[in-house]
């Protein structure tokens, strides 16, 4: 199976399983989520525009940033609800904009409906500038949201805080450098994925009824995987700006 076959039947897979969980997992949830019914559909529709949105950012595809849009302003909401303040700063305040921001820069740099996005690399400068600041603003983002945490128990390190922020700078250094087009973009969409599957996960854990916790445990579990062959795909894109 060549390259081209293989993204389409993977996007495919992420695609349709995605639909598929949903459907169950909110099904199942449905009958037990009382007054949370509402939220929970729509948190379900959000998931389903987020992982379109992922899969076309994953294969260089403009048309990423309209299905953001719709993903980030729901999450932000659903985070609000979820005492996830850091998550719900930063999707509306600035996932939000930043939607605009990369289809311009897209099109500066080629992109169209039919054509991917010329992608970059980052210098090795690039790379030290991007892990101080990663590093600064964790230890930051951490100790602010840990002073406005009421949630959770004091102790040596509150950890649904630490993954909230751990996640938060891994988002905004994810997003700018999807909005900029560059590869390096997929290490920190790991990060985000992996820690937000901790964090619902520890939600759950602590508040059994949280039922939109559940899909969005579905959704960043297949966003992990989308964003592994996103790092692949993105790789080869970039290839020509380092030749």
């Amino acid at each position: 199976m060549n390259d081209k076959k293989f993204n389409k039947w993977f996007s495919l897979f992420i695609l349709v399983g995605m639909a598929v969980v949903t459907v169950v997992v909110t099904a199942i949830k449905f009958k037990d989520a009382d007054s949370g019914r509402a939220m929970l559909l729509i948190s379900a529709f959000g998931s389903l525009m987020g992982v379109l949105c992922t899969v076309l950012a994953a294969n260089g595809r403009i048309l990423t940033f309209l299905f953001g849009i719709l993903d980030v302003s729901i999450y932000g909401i659903m985070c609000l609800i979820g005492a996830k303040y850091g998550n719900a700063a930063l999707h509306l305040l600035y996932f939000l904009p930043m939607q605009f921001v990369g289809y311009f820069q897209w099109k500066n740099r080629g992109a169209h409906e039919e054509k991917k996005v010329q992608a970059r690399r980052l210098s090795g400068k690039q790379w030290l500038l991007y892990c101080a600041i990663f590093l600064v603003g964790l230890i930051a983002a951490y100790f602010i949201l840990a002073a406005f945490d009421k949630t959770e128990a004091a102790g040596i390190v509150k950890w649904l805080v630490f993954l909230d922020a751990f996640s938060m700078m891994c988002n905004i250094l994810g997003q700018y450098l999807l909005s900029t087009a560059y590869m390096e973009q997929w290490y920190f969409w790991i990060g985000v994925n992996v820690s937000t599957i901790l964090m619902w996960a520890l939600t759950l854990r602590h508040d059994p009824g949280s039922a939109f916790a559940s899909i969005y445990i579905v959704k960043y579990s297949f966003y992990l995987l989308n964003s592994l062959n996103g790092l692949r795909i993105w790789y080869n894109l970039s290839r020509a700006e380092t030749a």
